[in-house]
């Protein structure tokens, strides 16, 4: 099996303290074939700002250093919406990442971490998760130059109910949208292992919306840890795996200059 955990960040990302060469000798430990650094670019203004001019050489040298042992590859997570596409645009144009997760880390400017009462205020779960994929699919229209969608249904993180479990069933039409998107562009998904660690005992997206995927031609899926932290580096990726054999797919994705390649499971 070749092991890859496509999502992780350092100290590049302000939600992070981990020095980007642990992050690496943590994952060559648990024995994964190949890595992206992912760290974020958010453009709300309580988010810091990566000097790439500084992270540029920084992981470079540490790609070629651990070459023999693993493959790393440039990536980035960029917090999508439509609202900044122009900015979005320009990054992606002006930097060579290998690899581009697009995620949905606010909605209508209202960031889900720190805004999470306004944003939930207010709003039935059916109201706050709707308004969520329909803005999914603008930041789809707009931000072009990504490679997959980050953690899907993660907005069941944040979610202020009783019950804030998300069921594709609940929301068939817009997911259903949303994946269509994907695929006519040439998009992909991640299998995001995350959420293990913030008490749902599953990934995102769940093995529903996975399935769906493969149903409507989905082959683009990477899978990611999101650690923060040296010890979460590679979490579940064997459940991951076990559930691409179940939902159907034969392959794994990774990327070479943003273009995916394909190997067998």
């Amino acid at each position: 099996m070749y092991k890859i955990d496509y999502h992780m960040h350092t100290n590049f990302s302000s939600d992070s303290d981990a020095p980007m060469e642990e992050m690496i000798k943590s994952a060559i430990s648990k024995g994964c074939n190949e890595i992206a650094i992912t760290d974020h670019v958010d453009f709300d203004e309580r988010y810091d700002f990566t000097d790439y001019n500084v992270y540029i050489p920084v992981i470079s040298e540490l790609a070629h250093k651990y070459k023999e042992e693993i493959k790393v590859t440039f990536g980035v997570e960029i917090g999508l919406e439509s609202l900044w596409a122009d900015k979005i645009n320009k990054i992606t144009s002006d930097f060579p990442f290998d690899f581009i997760i697009g995620s949905s880390h606010a909605v209508c400017t209202k960031d889900l971490y720190f805004d999470r009462q306004e944003y939930f205020s207010g709003k039935t779960k059916e109201d706050a998760y709707s308004i969520y994929f329909k803005e999914m699919l603008k930041n789809i229209d707009t931000c072009k130059d990504f490679c997959v969608y980050g953690h899907m249904d993660f907005i069941s993180r944040y979610g202020t109910y009783e019950d804030n479990s998300l069921h594709y069933a609940d929301y068939e039409d817009l997911i259903d949208g949303v994946l269509r998107s994907l695929i006519e562009k040439g998009k992909g998904i991640e299998i995001n292992t995350s959420g293990f660690r913030y008490g749902i005992d599953n990934t995102y997206p769940s093995i529903d919306i996975l399935k769906r995927y493969k149903e409507l031609g989905g082959e683009i899926i990477t899978v990611g840890s999101d650690a923060h932290y040296t010890k979460d580096v590679a979490d579940h990726s064997d459940f991951a795996y076990d559930m691409l054999s179940e939902a159907g797919f034969k392959y794994i994705s990774v990327f070479r200059n943003r273009k995916p390649e394909f190997i067998k499971l």
